[in-house]
């Protein structure tokens, strides 16, 4: 598979011919969705669902979108396209292969309503666990996506959350909120301390796995 980092927790997975676009959101590039087959949605967040975005994908090529059942709110008339998803769930995307994990978005403030959220894991190979540090049963994996920095997240979770999981290599994600100075820091503590080969992947590079 070859993966695509676009902007804070955008990923574009290139398999067979088929293209699979995970959050898509505002603080992302429209052109991820270019030429997709199949959507993956963790949660209603603006930061992963970029709802213009998309509406203007599906009017050139329509296209599935798989994600909470709580998206068609969101979406509003391009709900048509959602096929609804719940955690423990398998299904085929773009032809891949995806499970399901999660269930509801990490707590940022008890004032502020949680929202569901799920994890993905994409052909026994990549997971992205949107906004939730879920470890996936399928553990060790081989590439895991970490959300190094959130409203919702703290530094030595994320760390266990890495080790848990125990990928042979992690990619930083949700990393849209940091400064350059920041990026650095938390970079060489992740490096340092995430117990496995870890990377930020710089927008718009590629890799293979």
């Amino acid at each position: 598979m070859r993966l695509t980092k676009y902007a804070h927790s955008c990923i574009r997975v290139e398999h067979d011919g088929g293209v699979l676009v995970v959050d898509p959101g505002v603080f992302s590039d429209p052109a991820a969705l270019d030429g997709a087959d199949a959507v993956l949605i963790t949660h209603e967040h603006p930061d992963h669902l970029d709802v213009a975005a998309v509406r203007l994908q599906l009017d050139r090529r329509p296209f599935p979108i798989h994600g909470p059942a709580a998206l068609a709110d969101t979406l509003g008339d391009a709900a048509e396209a959602l096929r609804p998803v719940a955690a423990g769930e398998s299904f085929t995307a773009a032809g891949v292969a995806v499970r399901a994990y999660g269930g509801k978005h990490a707590v940022i403030h008890p004032d502020i309503p949680v929202v569901d959220n799920l994890g993905f894991l994409i052909n026994d190979v990549v997971y992205h666990p949107g906004d939730a540090l879920v470890v996936p049963d399928e553990t060790p994996i081989d590439t895991l996506f970490a959300p190094i920095h959130a409203p919702w997240s703290k530094f030595s979770e994320v760390v266990d959350f890495i080790r848990a999981v125990a990928p042979r290599r992690a990619y930083a994600l949700h990393d849209g909120l940091l400064n350059d100075t920041g990026l650095r820091a938390l970079n060489r503590q992740y490096s340092a301390l995430s117990g496995t080969e870890y990377q930020r992947l710089e927008h718009g590079s590629r890799v293979d796995v």
